[in-house]
C-alpha cells in the first residue's frame, strides 16, 4: 500500500468509518467490513483532505460539473466541485433509481465528472453514466474514495480511485459459517 493509500484508509479508520461485523451491502452481498462514509463526511477537516487527495488524479479530465449521487457520494461530490471550480449537481432515488429532479439539466455536450463516495459493484455510477448520457451530457471519469473491487471494476469511462481494496463479498446463500454467526447489519448507505 502506497503512503496516498495509506493516508487515506488512516483517515477511514480514524473517523471509525471503516466497520467490521456482519454486513449486507446495498448490492445484497454480505461482507465483514463496510465502510460507512457518513462517518467520514460530518468531519470537513477529512472531507476536504480526501478531495485534496483526489484532485491531482483528476488533473488530466476537463469537467465543468460535478454529478453525485444521493445519498453516498453528496458530501464528497460538493467538495470535489468546490475545490475543481465546478458546478455541482445531484442525482436522487425515485422509485429506486435514480434520476434528476430539483430542474437539474445538462447543456448539450457538458462535460460531468461522477464522484462516489464506496463502489462495489458500481450500480449507482452506472445509472449516473446512463443519466449523464441520456440528459445530453458527456461523462468524462469516475472519481471515488473507495474501490471496494481492487480495481475490477469497469465502466465505459476511466474511473480513479483514492483507495482500492477488495473485502471478501458472499451471496446471502454462501455467507461462512464464522460471519454467519455475527448479527447482520445493515447500516445504510
Amino acid at each position: 500500500m502506497d503512503s496516498l493509500q495509506q493516508e487515506v484508509l488512516d483517515i477511514f479508520t480514524r473517523t471509525k468509518a471503516l466497520l467490521t461485523g456482519h454486513f449486507v451491502l446495498r448490492s445484497g452481498l454480505h461482507s465483514g467490513h463496510y465502510f460507512q462514509c457518513a462517518q467520514v463526511c460530518q468531519r470537513m477537516d477529512a472531507v476536504t483532505r480526501l478531495a485534496e487527495l483526489l484532485a491531482p488524479k483528476l488533473a488530466p479530465f476537463t469537467f465543468t460539473t460535478v454529478l453525485a449521487p444521493a445519498m453516498g457520494g453528496l458530501v464528497i461530490g460538493q467538495e470535489v466541485a468546490r475545490q475543481a471550480g465546478a458546478r455541482y449537481v445531484f442525482a436522487e432515488k425515485e422509485n429506486d433509481r435514480l434520476v434528476l429532479r430539483r430542474g437539474f439539466k445538462f447543456e448539450p455536450g457538458e462535460k460531468v465528472l461522477i464522484v462516489e463516495d464506496v463502489v462495489t459493484r458500481g450500480g449507482r455510477v452506472l445509472e449516473c453514466i446512463d443519466i449523464v448520457k441520456k440528459n445530453g451530457g458527456v461523462p468524462v471519469a469516475v472519481a471515488m474514495l473507495v474501490d471496494r473491487s481492487a480495481g475490477t471494476m469497469r465502466f465505459e469511462i476511466p474511473a480513479i480511485s483514492l483507495l482500492e481494496l477488495s473485502f471478501p463479498t458472499y451471496p446471502a446463500d454462501q455467507v461462512p459459517e464464522t460471519l454467519a454467526a455475527i448479527p447482520i447489519e445493515k447500516p445504510g448507505s
